[in-house]
């Protein structure tokens, strides 16, 4: 259906295959596609409709024979064939964009720190099925690292938190490598299931996944606001299954949210509490680095500050820093080696 689309490409590639957002960068252009992890499937023909924004916009709206999901959970691969068909789009859509990528070019692929071998293999083939010709993983506290132009490399200590759709990974770095990492399932995606299950817990309101994630945006917060927002609710009645509007605040929100943002802010303290000494003493001096959409949540920087003691700061563009970072990590591949995950011992 799609081709062997990296026949006519001629840069390498650095990719965040991301629960919600997969995004890719190339040499020279920077991140040339930003889309929803998000596939529709006809289950009668077993042909795929739409990949994308396109198939995004079908999600709860769908017949039954057609089926909208995501193909990744908690940052892994969940669907391998759609995986790789989504890849193949995404590849498909440079081709249009005569955007020049190497023929079966190097990639190198975000993954979350805690993955299993099992879990890195599946990356790593779906890529290579896709045209791939060697395949490079990173892990995504590194590469989130890089993509902050945090100093990974040196003799000094730093610490990422990298809040995303599926997971969140919280890693202090030095000299390259992880000193100590947390991965929670505690995230985004974790946030808007917070929310509908408040929804129908407390207010008799059956949401679906985009509304949630909406009013986790315009409403959302870790701390009280010195202005409260006022967002509205449409779904449908758990008791008479009828359409149904409620009206929400700022703290609605934060009450649905908390045992999850609760969760990260234990999980960071935890990291800080075991960072060796001389490290801590670096961090203090740094301060704690965010990434990742869940970093945009409000007060949740300041909340981290008063449970760490230690200045937190955001990074520029939070929701590009792992891909930002596997391009940089592309394109000084020698460079880099000591960083990568490389599984596949053959393609170096």
């Amino acid at each position: 259906m799609f081709g062997n689309v990296f026949e006519v490409f001629s840069k390498d590639l650095g990719i965040d295959l991301g629960t919600v957002n997969t995004l890719v960068y190339t040499q020279g252009r920077g991140i040339v596609i930003n889309s929803p992890s998000v596939v529709a499937l006809n289950k009668k023909t077993g042909r795929i409709l739409a990949i994308g924004e396109e198939a995004r916009q079908m999600l709860g709206k769908t017949p039954t024979h057609i089926v909208a999901s995501k193909p990744l959970t908690q940052g892994v691969i969940s669907e391998f064939e759609i995986t790789e068909q989504m890849l193949r789009s995404f590849m498909n859509q440079l081709s249009a964009d005569k955007i020049n990528v190497m023929p079966r070019p190097r990639v190198v692929i975000g993954v979350p720190s805690g993955v299993t071998e099992v879990e890195k293999r599946a990356v790593e083939e779906a890529a290579r099925n896709a045209g791939a010709r060697k395949v490079h993983l990173i892990e995504e506290p590194i590469a989130a690292a890089l993509g902050a132009r945090l100093g990974v490399q040196d003799p000094v200590g730093h610490m990422i938190v990298d809040i995303g759709g599926g997971t969140t990974e919280i890693a202090v770095i030095s000299l390259g490598g992880i000193v100590l990492r947390e991965s929670l399932q505690a995230a985004g995606t974790k946030m808007n299931e917070d929310i509908i299950n408040y929804a129908r817990e407390e207010l008799q309101l059956l949401l679906g996944e985009r509304t949630a994630e909406m009013v986790k945006i315009v409403a959302g917060s870790a701390l009280p606001l010195n202005e409260p927002i006022q967002t509205t609710m449409r779904g449908r009645d758990v008791v008479n299954g009828l359409p149904k509007e409620v009206v929400v605040t700022d703290e609605h929100i934060r009450r649905a949210i908390a045992p999850s943002v609760r969760t990260i802010v234990d999980a960071v303290r935890s990291t800080v509490e075991q960072t060796p000494p001389e490290l801590i003493a670096d961090i203090m001096e740094n301060g704690i680095v965010l990434a990742g959409g869940g970093s945009l949540l409000r007060g949740l920087p300041e909340l981290l500050e008063y449970e760490t003691k230690i200045a937190v700061k955001i990074t520029d563009d939070p929701l590009t820093a792992v891909v930002r970072g596997c391009g940089i990590a592309i394109e000084h591949l020698d460079e880099m080696q000591d960083i990568l995950v490389d599984i596949d011992n053959e393609s170096k």
